[in-house]
Formats: structure tokens, sequence, C-alpha cells
């Protein structure tokens, strides 16, 4: 089966091997085995730093084996590449560091088959769901081996319900948040844990929230995740096969839009501007931890590597800066600092509100922004640290209300529940023509975008023989405008 973007697998699994061979720089070998033994036996409920309990070579090689699996799967099922592709990349990296290891994600991934199964639908429609489902992981880990109940195969079966349930509550909730938030998963899954925990407590059991942070790191990762950055920035501006001007001209247009889901940037606006954007976006994630005297760690790289993902999907430098403003401005306000744990996740994990930036402006991002830092701070206890997009199930719940409270009282934009199916993100890999978009703040030059897409075309040959018509997406987006 051709596919658009192809070359996603490869670039993959050199990332994937990539982190290993630092994990191995960083370590001593002796300790992975014993490391890796230790993160798969972990209760991995949050925050639970698997480069403070096993050593980063341990945690970086569960990483990189954990991205291979993920893509593996996508690739097998036969799923398309597109931008959300690289979001799932972003997020099996990151979390894989702090929750997700090579056991716990395996139930779930088996409950989504078989959901699949029952349905009658390939497992390819189901796959990308399978993946994000593995925030509740700690669940399966938790049940395994930290329950008073613990068993191997009471983790199982609750990995299966998880995967067997998350499709569908995951599809319901997409359209409830009008696209501001762009963690849907996360907020699905602080509903799901919500109904777990009541129900744990009730027979006996209570998990709880922990903390293992490590810290001492941040020369060594600063050094190699700047090292990053700079490499997709570059491969970026001359690895396409465009011309530089071309690729700035994409990445410059890519930052006037609002980022609001669905907005996959890769078929949007081509390989070169995401390249940038990632590593534009990656290099600000990594700035705004060492500025607010953070650590970057398993949980911190964790947040950059989701932020970078998500660059291929609705987040860019303009969108994302006023919610970091907004959640560091609320730490103080709240007499803390933004170098406290939870409040360094925030910062970097609440940018899954970079669409109400985008869409209502910079300041209602910094009021989104502040919110959160409280607001985060009170979701975890209710979901005991077993949902790992944690910032996405409070991102959820603001988006929730602050969009229609912003368009009835501020803007005046009339609110239009999101009716696309919530597997068409995930099954689609054409570019898409954009030339009748515009951005939150002023009209697109009609001519420069279509000269843009036409000498895309003609230098990168990614654009089909017919002229897509316009979707209904974007014919909403005019609508509102």
């Amino acid at each position: 089966m051709h596919n658009r973007y192809e070359k996603i697998f490869p670039l993959t699994i050199a990332f994937s091997v990539l982190l290993m061979v630092i994990g191995i720089v960083l370590d001593e070998p002796a300790n992975i085995l014993p490391g890796l033994r230790e993160i798969v036996t972990m209760q991995d409920l949050l925050i639970t730093d698997y480069i403070y309990i096993a050593g980063p070579g341990a945690a970086l090689i569960n990483a990189g084996l954990v991205t291979i699996i993920s893509i593996l799967i996508i690739k097998l099922a036969k799923d398309p590449f597109n931008g959300f592709t690289i979001v799932e990349m972003g997020l099996m990296a990151g979390f894989s560091l702090f929750g997700k290891n090579v056991l716990n994600i395996w139930p779930i991934l088996f409950g989504t088959w078989l959901y699949a199964r029952y349905q009658k639908e390939p497992f390819a429609k189901f796959a990308s769901i399978a993946l994000l489902a593995t925030s509740l992981a700690p669940l399966v880990s938790y049940m395994a081996f930290g329950s008073t109940h613990a068993s191997l195969w009471l983790g199982a079966l609750f990995g299966i319900v998880i995967g067997f349930i998350l499709p569908p509550l995951s599809a319901y909730t997409y359209g409830v948040q009008n696209g501001m938030n762009l963690y849907n998963m996360g907020f699905a899954c602080g509903l799901f844990a919500m109904m777990v925990v009541p129900i744990l407590t009730a027979i006996g059991d209570k998990p709880d929230s922990v903390l293992y942070w490590a810290e001492g790191y941040n020369t060594s990762f600063a050094i190699a995740l700047g090292l990053l950055c700079a490499v997709f920035i570059i491969g970026g501006f001359f690895g396409t096969g465009l011309p530089i001007w071309a690729v700035w001209a994409g990445y410059r247009r890519l930052l006037t839009t609002t980022g609001r889901a669905p907005s996959d940037y890769l078929r949007m606006f081509g390989a070169g501007p995401v390249l940038v954007n990632i590593g534009v976006n990656g290099l600000l994630g990594i700035g705004y931890i060492l500025l607010v005297g953070g650590d970057l760690n398993g949980p911190t790289i964790g947040g950059i590597f989701t932020i970078m993902g998500f660059s291929a999907f609705g987040k860019h430098l303009f969108n994302i800066f006023p919610v970091m403003i907004g959640v560091g401005l609320g730490a103080y306000g709240m007499h803390s600092t933004p170098n406290y744990p939870s409040l360094q996740l925030a910062g970097l994990f609440g940018t899954t509100l970079a669409p109400i930036a985008g869409h209502f402006g910079w300041p209602y991002g910094i009021l989104a922004g502040f919110i959160h830092s409280a607001l985060v701070l009170q979701t975890g206890g209710p979901v005991a640290g077993l949902n790992l997009y944690n910032n996405g199930f409070s991102g959820g719940l603001i988006a929730i209300v602050l969009y229609p409270t912003i368009t009835a009282i501020a803007k005046h934009r009339r609110p239009v529940l999101r009716d696309e199916d919530y597997y068409d993100l995930f099954e689609e890999d054409q570019p898409i023509d954009i030339s009748s978009w515009r951005s939150h703040q002023n009209a697109l030059d009609k001519d420069d975008v279509h000269k843009h897409v036409t000498e895309r075309h003609s230098l990168y040959g990614d654009l089909p023989d017919d002229e897509p018509e316009e979707s209904e997406a974007p014919a909403k987006a005019k609508e509102e405008d």
C-alpha cells in the first residue's frame, strides 16, 4: 500500500534507536537490564519518573522500544501515516519515560483490537485510539503490582476493559470540546478514571499519587535535546526538496493558524514547515524549563516530546507561548513558583489549550494557562494518578467552560460543535487545500497561498491530480469568522 508520508516510518525507527543510544551513553550498561525490570514492575502512578527509579539508560531504552512498537502497530495495521502519526510517536516516546512501558501497554492494545473485531471494523480505524488509550497504562500496572488484590491477570483484565471502552468514549468527548483541547483522549481517560477510583475505594483499595522526580541532568539533556531540535530545523529547511524560501513561507503561514483540532499541519503545509515547527517548539519547551529553574528529567522531557509531536497537529510558537506565560503567572498567583514539579508539567502539557490562544487571541491564552495552573493541581486527586494525560483532563474541563463563555460575552463567535467523525482524523493522508482558509486574525492571501500550494505540487509532488473539494471544516471556519 502506497503511503504518501511513508518516510515517517524509517525516521521514527531512527529516532527510537537514537533514544536508546543516548541512554547507553548516559548510563552504565550493567544498570540497564535491572533498570528495565524495575520499570515494568512499578505501579507507575503519577508522577513516576523512570529516570529516577531506573536511571537514564533503562528509561531511554524503554522509550525507544515502546516507540518502535507503536510505529510497527500503525504500519502493520495499514493505518495511513499523517500528522497525527507524529503526535502519537511524540506521546508514546514521551510518556514511556514516566508511565508507559513495554509490558503495561499490551492489554489496552488488545482490548481495542477486540473492540474493532466486535464492531466488525478493520483495526486500522482504531489503531491510533489504541495507542492513545495507553494513557491509563498505570491502572494496568497498579492492578498487577500495587493493588491489595494485585495479580497479573487482574491487571490484564483492566487493560482489556480500558481498550474496549475508550474508542466510543473518546469519540463522544471529542465533539463537546469544540476543538479547543488538543488532548481529547486525556479528557476521556480522566472521566473513566474518575469512575474507577471510587469503585476501587469501595472494595477496600485506594491508589494514590506519588512523586519520583529526578534532578541533576539538565546539562546533558539540554545538549542532547537542543541538538535534536537543531536537526529537525535543519532537516526542514534543507532535507525536504523544497527551496528554503518556500519552507519559510509555509512556516509563516502555519503560524497564522488557530491550531483548533483537527489541524493536520503535515497535510496542510508539508514536511518542511512541520519539521521547522517541531524544532522551534522543542527549543521553546527546553527554554521554558530552564528559565523557571526546573529539571530536565523523564516527565519534563515527556512534555517536550509531546509539544514536538503536536507541532504537526495544532501547536506553534504563537499559540503555546501565551499558555506558558499564563501557567507561570498562575504559579505566582498561588504563592508558589513555576518550578514546582506539577507546575513544570503544567507549563508544558498545558499547551493542550493552544487553540484558545490561537482562536481568540493571546490574552485568552494567558487566561486559559492561568486557570489551568490551579485546576490541574486539583484534577489529579479524583483520578489518583491513574491518568497520565491529567493535563488533558484539566484542559477539557477548561475548554468546555471557556469556549461558550468567551463566545457569548467577549468575542461573539457562534459556538459550533465539531461533527466530523473522530476516526477520520487518523485515516486520511491527502494534502489539504488551505487556499480558502482564514486565520484567527487576518484573511490569508488566497493568491499567495494558492501559489504556495501549486509550487508544492510541482516541487514536492504531494498533491493529488484533482483539486480537492473544500471540506466541511473550512466551510465552518469561514462561517464562524
